[in-house]
């Protein structure tokens, strides 16, 4: 990269503060979960996975490649350079693949809520996290097979190499343009399914019935508790349907009209703040990867040939979902919310 094209520094600079950022953020939402024992929840599990994964993006991944935007070339030798590029691209990949098992877990969680609580424990947590490692590794380690570098004059470059197209194709597909359309399909379900939910409680609230006002509090339920970790998600089936029967216990008939009508004001509240967070998530996503992804398509298909500030900027934008995936899945969590205050206020004694 030129160097003297733009303010060197200051790009240094604002990636160091970026990769520390991701660090911290990540490490806060892993010690969180550890240590709180009410995020003990199999769907934690899952968001406490991501972050580790993310942080390992943060610890492994992007120092090297400020260092190697500043050297403006490569001067880690081969052995490192083979080994960066397959650590950047499994942890990239098994980042993305864990937002397509978390939309998975949380499609679940809205369209077969009672029989899905009974089943989601932490030992299916870990086969699910376990399935999505897997994966990566699949995804990002062929290259290892064929790729060779040039030993004689040193390494200049490490950068990863598309002279196989039907590799370019497997690893974009499997690394981005599945999980993003199974991402696509699951939140589009669970917004179907939550908007169909709240029009069945609108509707209720002209019956008095109360098999009626009963399905409506399981509904009430499901949709409100989809989007951020709820009680439902414990991993004892027991609590999990004793809780569920809690929740849906029948109001008296004197006060059924105004809790009727608070309660479809909080589920009209949930439901917006619920497609707020289904947006963010799904922006986040596509805004910092697609262009990446189709960078690396098009090149692959000789259709391209980017610059290394372009190049370099695509990468970068990618990394930054690893900063953006923490804060998007806990900053709308109340236990979240808690948990890290309680973290900070025992640093602040410290």
């Amino acid at each position: 990269m030129d160097m003297e094209n733009h303010p060197g520094g200051m790009v240094v600079v604002v990636l160091g503060l970026l990769t520390l950022l991701t660090a911290l953020v990540n490490g806060a939402v892993i010690v969180a979960i550890c240590t709180t024992k009410k995020l003990h929840l199999p769907a934690n599990y899952l968001i406490c996975s991501l972050a580790i994964t993310d942080f390992l993006v943060a610890l492994l991944v992007m120092p090297i490649s400020i260092l190697y935007i500043t050297m403006e070339t490569w001067s880690l030798g081969q052995v490192v350079c083979e080994m960066w590029l397959s650590v950047d691209m499994t942890c990239c990949t098994c980042s993305i693949l864990h937002l397509c098992v978390i939309a998975l877990d949380r499609y679940w969680a809205i369209t077969k809520a009672i029989e899905y609580a009974r089943k989601r424990s932490a030992r299916r947590a870990a086969s699910m996290v376990g399935i999505v490692w897997v994966l990566s590794v699949f995804i990002s380690m062929p290259p290892l097979f064929w790729r060779q570098r040039p030993s004689s004059n040193g390494l200049q470059q490490c950068v990863i190499e598309h002279e196989h197209l039907g590799y370019t194709i497997y690893s974009t597909l499997g690394a981005f343009y599945i999980p993003m359309i199974i991402i696509l399909i699951l939140y589009y379900r669970i917004y179907n399914a939550a908007k169909t939910l709240y029009q069945k409680r609108g509707s209720s609230r002209h019956l008095s019935s109360r098999s009626m006002g009963s399905q409506n509090s399981v509904d009430h339920c499901r949709v409100s508790h989809t989007f951020c970790v709820s009680d439902l998600s414990n991993s004892d089936p027991t609590l999990a349907t004793e809780k569920l029967n809690a929740t849906i216990r029948i109001p008296s008939f004197e006060t059924d009209v105004d809790g009727q009508d608070e309660k479809n004001q909080i589920c009209t509240s949930r439901e917006r703040k619920a497609a707020r967070i289904l947006g963010l998530i799904l922006g986040a996503f596509i805004f910092c990867w697609l262009p990446f992804f189709l960078k690396e398509l098009l090149v692959g298909l000789q259709v391209l040939q980017p610059s290394q500030l372009i190049s370099d900027f695509l990468t970068w934008l990618g990394y930054i979902n690893s900063l953006i995936n923490p804060l998007l899945y806990t900053s709308f969590n109340d236990d979240f919310k808690l948990a890290f205050k309680k973290l900070f206020k025992r640093k602040d004694h410290v």
